[in-house]
């Protein structure tokens, strides 16, 4: 999310781009660019140059190729798992929140040890993503470590304590959400809405109606998110919004938004990206019709795995994942040789997630 108060350098912009699109969750201490604040991927404001196209029929996407069922390779596992080890132990902050966000989505509880550990990093962003991934696998035996986050001096990691306790049962510090989605920062807000939303409590949504009015886009962006995961068609409708924005930001968000709840009532929606003129969102979108369980856009990750761009073939590898499709071992295989981290954590995380 934006902090209004100290504009972030470039790397930290990028970063924050790159871990809002590797998971939902890595927004804390991150600024995210959106609509008037710099999304679109053109640089100074500006949305991405799009390429004009008049009384032309659309474009269609790259075509996907008969599904061929293969045995899922143990090795390649071993080493996909190995591969999210040695980034958890990097020195990059943003680099270990990745490797737990990829544990979790990947193994699930089978990693809980490595995401208790997460609650003692020096680095608030870690701690904020371990909470997250605790409570969402109601990992009740870590109880005791989230009870030493209530008071932490991070007030991203007192939200996620606040959503892991709710998880595990206990409420008694729930309430603490009604003022965080108040808090003077941007970030603060936005998480709180994040939390609220994973909560899956319809009652939530009085916490979060209200917040559809804050200053912040990237906040509104968040509130949206977080009523469509309630299951409320006002947030549908404004992430749908969203999803056709100008802005490339925007649009790749609201997008794999549109498909966390994996509600199929979306997919032609999200299936009629697959063809956009930006391939980040061409690439987002075969990543949320792979939730929606398609596989309409394999023929796009394939072609996002060839790119240069490393951007491009971590989407690429994330998309592959969410589709499932186990004869996409072998580009894995390669991306999980990549020389960009994140591409490696990605490709990593889908070889992990096949099964």
């Amino acid at each position: 999310m934006m902090n209004r108060y100290a504009p972030p350098p470039r790397s930290a912009v990028r970063a924050a781009r790159i871990a809002r699109l590797f998971s939902p969750i890595l927004i804390a201490a991150l600024v995210l660019p959106l609509s008037g604040c710099g999304g679109g991927g053109g640089g100074k404001g500006k949305p991405a140059k799009r390429e004009v196209r008049l009384n032309q029929p659309p474009k269609p996407p790259p075509a996907v190729p008969p599904r061929v069922d293969v045995p899922v390779d143990q090795g390649l596992r071993d080493l996909a798992w190995q591969e999210l080890s040695l980034a958890k132990a990097s020195s990059n902050p943003i680099i270990r929140a990745h490797a737990l966000e990829g544990m979790k989505d990947s193994v699930g509880a089978n990693a809980s040890e490595a995401l208790t550990s997460g609650l003692s990093d020096d680095a608030a962003v870690v701690r904020f993503s371990a909470t997250m991934a605790i409570g969402e696998l109601k990992s009740t035996s870590a109880k005791k470590q989230v009870l030493a986050l209530v008071d932490d001096v991070d007030a991203s990691v007192r939200v996620g304590s606040r959503f892991a306790l709710h998880r595990f049962g206990d409420v008694s510090r729930s309430h603490d959400l009604e003022i965080t989605a108040k808090d003077p920062q941007e970030v603060t807000r936005g998480n709180t809405a994040l939390a609220l939303g994973l909560i899956g409590e319809p009652s939530a949504a009085n916490i979060l109606i209200p917040m559809l009015a804050d200053p912040s886009p990237a906040v509104r962006l968040q509130v949206a998110e977080a009523l469509w995961r309630l299951g409320r068609e006002d947030g549908l409708e404004r992430l749908v919004s969203y999803s056709v924005s100008g802005h490339a930001d925007e649009q790749m968000i609201a997008i794999l938004a549109l498909a966390a709840p994996r509600d199929r009532r979306v997919l032609g929606h999200v299936t009629g990206n697959l063809v956009s003129d930006y391939e980040e969102v061409a690439l987002v979108s075969a990543r949320a019709a792979g939730m929606l369980g398609s596989d309409a856009g394999y023929g796009v990750a394939m072609k996002g795995f060839k790119s240069k761009d490393p951007r491009q073939r971590m989407l690429a590898a994330l998309a592959f994942g969410a589709i499932g499709r186990t004869d996409a071992q072998d580009e894995l295989a390669q991306l999980l040789k990549d020389p960009d981290h994140d591409v490696r954590i990605a490709a990593a995380t889908s070889l992990l997630m096949m099964r």
